[in-house]
């Protein structure tokens, strides 16, 4: 089994890990673990320690964190295999071998979300367009630029992107990642899922700078080109953290959309484990997500496609299937509605595994887009309507960096300028509603006005 080894070496080591102009590798941090073999081509990850305010629970994400990188504070991930047979022998006695190892995490598979069934596109990105008030948007100034939009999935082919738009594309590729293996560059990927994703980014921020992360084009053995494994995504968090605060502070934004996730327990030690994933907001990469949103950035991500209507194939969670870092409440987990408003059935409900208020909002999905997948092909999945939520954050930032409206105000901004679709507020079916440009434009002219 892949697991996530988080160690605590020496306070100069975890300095070298976190200092992006040295160069460490896993034998750097790492000496030799029984039993475990250590992956030589996993560049260490710096994890920052969480803070919780006074009498508050460091393992709770709901309350106010800060975190620390100082080096007798931070610790270090190193990605390993431990053989199936010696695993909870192995997991078990590691911490107690070695008191430098603080915990083994499951490193689960990460699959892109597309969708079940079958059925046409409903509508066009035009009329995505239109729902979003994308003229009216602009008119506010609010189309994308300047602002960093990473898409974290398969890579982006920037020239296709273009032509079905019929404008530019801009893909920023110094600051651009890619998992150690990978082999392409930065907006020249192959056309696939990514492609559709930041094809659906771009319809209400056009003028967006977007960051390639192909993040599930690293290889497994025995897995797909199109999964990779969660260890990656922590591994571009940590890039994505560097880019933003590399960022005057006064101008700060980054969105960051993330249409994957884990669709089964197979890969993950089982809920109430210290490694768990799905449940545990001590898992590295839940700890990591709050950090970047700490920083100033906006993350999204798809709720999935196990909704109780379609469920995809794939799903293999008998209930809350919104696991993991879809279900961070620091993050927005977006479900999907058509052009016509209505739900589509593959949309997963809630309640999510770390918060049960999940999903946060719907955004649109099933209509003719980017033609990823053939002419009459739709944009599908909450694979689409993450991001086009995204599109819509990016095009808010190009006025409002985090600086003046932070990633928690925004969130809220959009939870509560949502189109209510029930009769009590939030369900578990929509969330708060779906989004709802005119009425988040609305707020922020009278938030401008009230600023003079």
């Amino acid at each position: 089994m892949r697991v996530l080894l988080q160690l605590r070496p020496s306070p100069d080591v975890v300095a070298a890990v976190a200092d992006p102009a040295v160069s460490t590798a896993a034998a750097d941090v790492a000496d030799p673990l029984p039993g475990v073999v250590v992956d030589p081509s996993f560049s260490p990850v710096v994890v920052p320690r969480p803070v919780p305010g006074a009498g508050g629970d460091p393992l709770s994400l709901n309350q106010p964190l800060t975190f620390s990188f100082a080096a007798d504070e931070a610790s270090v991930l190193v990605r390993g295999e431990i053989s199936d047979d010696e695993l909870s022998t192995r997991i078990t006695l590691l911490p107690t071998l070695r008191p430098d190892v603080v915990g083994v995490f499951a490193d689960p598979t990460i699959e892109r979300g597309l969708t079940c069934g079958g059925t046409p596109p409903v509508g066009d990105w035009r009329d995505v367009e239109r729902l979003l008030h994308v003229t009216e948007l602009a008119g506010d100034g609010l189309d994308g630029s300047g602002v960093a939009l990473a898409v974290l999935d398969t890579g982006i082919n920037s020239a296709h992107v273009a032509r079905h738009l019929g404008r530019d594309v801009t893909v920023d590729g110094r600051r651009s990642w890619k998992p150690s293996g990978v082999q392409g560059r930065a907006g020249e990927f192959p056309v696939d899922h990514g492609t559709m994703c930041a094809f659906d980014a771009l319809i209400a921020a056009p003028k967006a700078s977007l960051i390639d992360v192909p993040v599930l084009l690293s290889r497994r053995p025995g897995g797909s080109a199109l999964d990779g494994l969660l260890s990656d995504a922590v591994a571009a968090f940590a890039h994505l953290r560097t880019v933003l605060e590399a960022q005057p502070a006064a101008s700060r934004s980054l969105v960051v959309s993330n249409s994957w996730g884990s669709f089964s327990p197979s890969w993950d030690f089982p809920v109430g484990h210290p490694g768990n994933y799905s449940d545990n907001p001590a898992h590295p990469f839940n700890l990591i997500v709050s950090s970047l949103e700490r920083a100033g950035a906006d993350v999204l991500f798809a709720a999935g496609n196990c909704g109780r209507d379609c469920p995809d194939g794939r799903c293999a969670y008998p209930d809350r299937p919104i696991t993991g870092a879809n279900s961070h409440p620091r993050a927005l987990s977006i479900g999907g509605v058509d052009t016509r408003g209505e739900r589509v059935g593959y949309s997963s409900q809630g309640p999510g595994r770390l918060v049960a208020r999940k999903p946060d909002l719907c955004a649109y999905t099933h209509f003719s887009g980017s033609r990823a997948f053939g002419d009459d092909e739709a944009d599908s999945g909450t694979s689409a309507a993450c991001p086009v939520t995204a599109g819509l954050v990016a095009a808010v930032r190009t006025r409002w960096p985090s600086s003046r409206l932070s990633p928690a105000q925004l969130r809220t901004l959009l939870r509560r300028t949502a189109d209510d679709r029930s009769d009590i507020g939030f369900d578990h079916d929509h969330g708060y509603g779906v989004v709802d440009a005119a009425g988040i434009l609305a707020s922020l002219r009278r938030r401008a006005e009230r600023a003079l």
